[in-house]
């Protein structure tokens, strides 16, 4: 493991994903490897109902160089641990403006599943044993309940760890090891940080509040009928 994202979603992390991988330093494990691998979402939700103590990380993030995102980013104390080598990377932004985009996706699936049919399809698929109820099991209780304490519907208290989140890892992590990272500074911190060239090619950017609900809806389907 060469780089570990220890910021939360909705902070650039798919475009941190997108720029570690064309640094070379890919595979890089997001919550969208997730979605796509029902092993993983096994794996991660053996994590959460154990705890991490004794995990093997390798098992879990075999294959990857680098990881970001949840539910990654929820084990960063861990992680920086297991792979002291690592460097670490805190992908930050406004809270408010933070908060806007949490409301505009993650926060708007999260109030669907709420609903009846959002309940009766977790439901199904429990009753099924597919993916989908095995993986919003697994979301509650890594970004639900470890990070926010299970009090995502309180728009106070996800700012105040947000911003007690970066306070913690800057306050853990040696400067030396770590870059504090806003997506529109760009290559150059990034490359700097990492020690590599700068590419001759625009930093990426990517997963806007439509590209995260495009992508969600393409994925609650194969969820609903796939085994683990």
């Amino acid at each position: 493991m060469r780089v570990i994202g220890a910021g939360f979603g909705r902070t650039g992390t798919l475009t941190l994903k997108t720029a570690l991988e064309r640094l070379g330093l890919g595979p890089c494990h997001h919550m969208t490897e997730v979605l796509g691998d029902h092993r993983q979402i096994r794996r991660w939700l053996a994590v959460a109902e154990s705890g991490p103590a004794g995990v093997d990380w390798d098992d879990v993030l075999a294959g990857y160089r680098s990881c970001v995102d949840w539910p990654a980013a929820a084990y960063w104390r861990e992680l920086a641990t297991y792979y002291p080598e690592a460097k670490v990377v805190l992908t930050v932004r406004d809270p408010q403006r933070w908060l806007d985009s949490m409301n505009a996706t993650i926060l708007t699936q999260r109030r669907r599943g709420d609903t009846w049919q959002g309940k009766m399809l977790v439901g199904l698929s429990s009753l099924l044993g597919t993916d989908f109820a095995a993986y919003t099991r697994m979301v509650n209780k890594i970004v639900d309940d470890r990070e926010f304490d299970g009090r995502m519907s309180d728009p106070d208290h996800l700012v105040q760890r947000f911003q007690a989140h970066i306070e913690e890892v800057k306050a853990t992590i040696p400067p030396e090891r770590l870059l504090v990272f806003e997506a529109r500074e760009g290559w150059e911190p990034l490359c700097a940080f990492l020690g590599v060239p700068v590419p001759d090619e625009p930093f990426p950017r990517v997963n806007d509040a439509a590209d995260f609900h495009a992508h969600v809806r393409s994925r609650v389907g194969p969820l609903l009928l796939r085994r683990g």
